[in-house]
């Protein structure tokens, strides 16, 4: 499982060294394939391959008629590119997607449990909203 949050930087030819925390992880339990894609065009999310499967089995249950399937799958597809964690632990963000989302450079990656999400660490920061009492209300229906 991903969890947490580290800062890295993204090199001038695209690639993401990943932290070794979440190395590890892909080492021990999911190998070097990846899927990396956006769902939002705001974010990269970078799928070990057996989870980006896993989620497109839940999508094929979905009518192909679906408008909200067809533009989910606009976006992944659009933004989409399968990869490879090379030796030194880097995986290629595809230029397509590094430049919608301004991911060169500083960038976060956040752990989040079955992906990594990869965002610009600027404005990732300049908009993080403070939890309000409403959010706490709303969690504690979950018994978090």
């Amino acid at each position: 499982m991903f969890r947490g949050n580290h800062p890295t930087r993204v090199d001038e030819k695209g690639r993401l060294k990943l932290p070794s925390d979440f190395k590890r992880v892909v080492e021990e339990k999911y190998g070097t394939q990846f899927y990396i894609t956006s769902r939002d065009g705001k974010d990269a999310e970078i799928y070990p391959m057996q989870e980006w499967e896993k989620f497109e089995q839940k999508l094929a249950e979905i009518p192909n008629f679906n408008p909200a399937k067809k533009k989910l799958l606009n976006y992944v597809n659009y933004y989409g590119q399968t990869t490879e964690m090379d030796g030194q632990g880097r995986v290629l963000l595809p230029q397509i997607l590094r430049e919608k989302t301004n991911t060169l450079g500083d960038v976060l990656v956040f752990g989040m449990q079955t992906f990594l999400k990869v965002t610009n660490r600027e404005a990732f920061v300049a908009s993080l909203e403070p939890m309000t009492e409403a959010d706490e209300r709303e969690l504690e229906n979950f018994k978090l």
